[in-house]
């Protein structure tokens, strides 16, 4: 009998095996160009553009230097690089993941951790900083939730939380051609890794 091929072969020619990623088969390339054309909201959103997962992790990872402005430029990397597994397993909403159960978090955990060593991040992020970057996250959906995917503010602040005016001051939604987020999320990956 053959065996189940768990393996996808990466725009930048690495092959990742899903169930066993080793960070030398983790590049930033294949990781913008992925997020950028996986839609956020299962492509449930208004524009002409998907709202895709790369633009959604800038968007986070800007919340997370306003809820901690003076943390280490290696958390500000971590909360860009927080839906990075989605660039190869695709972005669930919360309902089809709690469905699917454990199986997805442990297949998100592992790819996490190999995305993780590749930059130079410890495999696991600290309870505190995930919470603060999960945090953010929550702020994004609710501006998501309420500029693009048709949420009313009462409905969004059920779901997401009311966030503080400060963190969402000036922030919108931006829909963009894939490639123009590509381009954004790698640059901002490279200056990051440049302060580190």
């Amino acid at each position: 009998m053959r065996k189940t091929r768990a393996w996808q072969r990466m725009l930048s020619g690495r092959r990742l095996d899903l169930l066993d990623p080793t960070p030398v088969d983790i590049e930033i390339e294949d990781i913008a160009h992925g997020l950028a054309f996986v839609a956020r909201w299962n492509g449930q959103t208004k524009g002409d553009y998907p709202y895709s997962v790369a633009e959604h992790s800038l968007l986070v990872e800007e919340i997370f230097g306003r809820i901690v402005p003076e943390t280490p430029v290696k958390w500000r990397l971590a909360a860009l690089l927080h839906d990075a597994p989605e660039y190869v397993i695709g972005d669930m909403i919360s309902p089809v993941k709690a469905a699917v159960g454990p199986d997805y978090e442990e297949l998100d955990r592992r790819l996490a951790v190999a995305v993780h060593l590749r930059f130079g991040l410890p495999a696991q992020v600290p309870k505190t900083v995930k919470a603060q970057i999960k945090r953010a996250d929550r702020v994004s959906a609710w501006l998501e939730a309420t500029q693009i995917a048709g949420f009313d503010v009462a409905e969004a602040d059920r779901f997401f939380g009311k966030p503080r005016p400060a963190l969402i001051e000036g922030l919108s939604i931006h829909l963009r051609p894939p490639v123009e987020v590509r381009a954004d999320y790698t640059a901002r990956h490279a200056a990051l890794m440049a302060r580190m």
